[in-house]
């Protein structure tokens, strides 16, 4: 493999990660639409979906035949080396205007 293969073929975030910014810049956003963004199946978005709310990263509202997405930005970062930082600091570093969107509300 050579550098620039082998060099495409990671990220800085996980698909989880990934996932978390579609649903911070869309709370509205589709599963498929989720899936085609970051490159994985439709399976794979429903999986880490339920990952991230079972950790309470995310809360999912159903509303008709959608799902609305609500990001907690105070939950903490899972892993130790990021624990002492949230949800919403990594957000504000890559989600455009993250500090300037009025963030959704943790009870709604």
């Amino acid at each position: 493999m050579t550098d620039e293969a082998q060099s495409a073929t990671w990220t800085f975030l996980s698909n989880h990660g990934h996932v978390l910014v579609c649903l911070a810049v869309d709370p509205n956003t589709r599963l498929r639409d989720i899936a085609a963004q970051v490159g994985i199946t439709e399976r794979a978005i429903q999986k880490i979906l339920g990952d991230l709310e079972g950790a309470g990263i995310i809360t999912r509202i159903r509303e008709g035949r959608r799902n609305r997405y609500v990001v907690h930005p105070d939950a903490p970062l899972r892993h130790p080396l990021e624990a002492h930082q949230s949800v919403g600091d990594l957000l504000s570093m890559v989600v455009a205007d993250w500090d300037r969107r009025k963030r959704p509300a943790a009870d709604d």
